[in-house]
């Protein structure tokens, strides 16, 4: 007998099926059993009234096998009831749990190390299950809107043998007799296959930080949603495309996610525009509004970015801000210069949180090397990449988005781990 999923067994009313699933819940009420069966799709309330059908060594969690005629039943979840003929059990689940998956609140008490030493198990709880079906639409939105918009998907290498920015924050490896690095970021491969021809690019990969942080906003691999493109006036160019982007993300979060958003009691806004504040006017809102002292003005501390998105909230309803025009000293060499010693570079602060890095970049080979050697770097390191702007390298910019800062902000997660499946941070190399 072929599978019936519990989101199709409406569909086949007074029919004999077969669920396969696992044990979410037993449930004894008088002398009538329930067992809810929960598989990819959802669950599914079964009735055990055949009292040959002993379930009373069921565990929880177990793998099964429930067949029976569905039938319908306005108190039952879904207003669906499966009558059963019988139960197989695939393979019993052993006791005691590590935790209890069947309910949201259960999981409030257990500290995230231990749902994540337990992950695999962990993500058995509907809730949490749902933040990567939620996840995996995002990455599937940004891709689909990207090749929509003329981008080209490119896969570029993770092994590398120099920073992109100045080889700081690198891990290094040990690549036959040479010593290499994993990526901080495709940024140079980028700008080469603008270069070479492609004019819009896009890549979804996986990009590494050796940053000693411990923090709910930091891991050290992260998948990075990149994009750059050729032939722009300036960073509004690029702006203008995420702003795009975000539109178009947002609409099909709502349209294909709707049950994980409410699982998390969200509320999507509609993104009409995005508010911009250069970087000297948000220090001096911080300061004035705020009372916020600065030790480096160079950037915006995680603090100073919950005030600017409180402020973005409350002056423009935008739980959105762009911050522009950093100070040179302040993002990598390749970042076009502006006026006054400020760059034409640009953050994306989202209810809080730093979720995107982004610039129109230098084109110039000569500005290129003369950044390079500003910022203590060996252009001769750097030939390989350097070579294309020899030849008519375009104007252009891009970005980078943190899908699991984005998935962490959009959910109200506490914390970024949580938007992570298996994450990799300061302390944790398993699972």
């Amino acid at each position: 007998m072929n599978r019936t999923l519990a989101i199709d067994v409406k569909n086949h009313i007074g029919e004999e099926i077969k669920l396969n699933g696992w044990v979410h819940q037993i449930r004894l009420v008088g002398k009538i059993k329930f067992v809810i069966l929960r598989d990819r799709t959802g669950l599914v309330q079964t009735i055990v009234l055949d009292k040959n059908i002993d379930i009373s060594n069921l565990e929880r969690e177990s793998a099964v096998a429930i067949f029976g005629k569905p039938k319908l039943e306005k108190q039952a979840p879904n207003g669906v009831e499966l009558e059963v003929s019988k139960i197989e059990v695939i393979e019993k689940a052993q006791s005691p749990l590590p935790f209890e998956v069947n309910r949201a609140s259960e999981l409030t008490n257990v500290k995230i190390d231990s749902i994540l030493d337990h992950r695999p198990f962990s993500l058995r709880n509907l809730e949490l299950a749902s933040i990567f079906r939620l996840q995996a639409e995002i990455v599937r939105a940004y891709a689909d809107f990207m090749r929509s918009q003329g981008f080209l998907q490119i896969h570029t290498s993770k092994i590398i043998s120099a920073g992109t920015e100045g080889g700081t924050n690198l891990f290094p490896i040990q690549y036959f007799e040479q010593k290499a690095y994993l990526a901080q970021s495709p940024q140079f491969y980028k700008q080469m296959m603008v270069g070479a021809g492609y004019e819009r690019v896009f890549e979804i990969g996986f990009v590494y930080r050796a940053e000693d942080h411990a923090t709910s906003r930091h891991i050290n691999e992260y998948l990075s949603l990149d994009f750059e493109m050729g032939f722009i006036e300036d960073e509004q160019d690029v702006i203008k495309m995420e702003i795009k982007l975000l539109q178009y993300m947002f609409e099909q979060l709502k349209k294909n996610c709707a049950q994980e958003l409410k699982m998390h009691n969200v509320e999507l806004p509609e993104i009409k525009t995005i508010p911009q504040l250069r970087l000297s006017e948000a220090i001096k809102i911080c300061t004035d509004k705020y009372n916020k002292k600065f030790e480096n003005e160079n950037d915006l501390d995680p603090e100073a970015e919950r005030l600017i998105c409180e402020y973005s909230k409350k002056e423009f309803a935008s739980d959105f801000v762009f911050i522009t025009h950093y100070p040179q000293s302040g993002r990598p060499f390749y970042t076009m210069p502006a006026e006054d010693g400020l760059t034409r570079g640009f953050d994306l602060l989202y209810k809080g949180l730093e979720v995107t890095t982004g610039s129109q970049r230098i084109n110039n080979f000569e500005m290129l090397v003369s950044s390079m050697k500003k910022f203590g770097l060996k252009p001769e390191d750097f030939e390989f990449y350097l070579e294309i702007f020899r030849y008519g390298m375009p104007s252009h910019g891009g970005l980078a988005i943190g899908t699991e800062r984005l998935t962490q902000q959009i959910l109200n997660l506490k914390n970024i781990r949580e938007a992570c499946l298996f994450p990799r941070d300061r302390y944790r190399l398993t699972p």
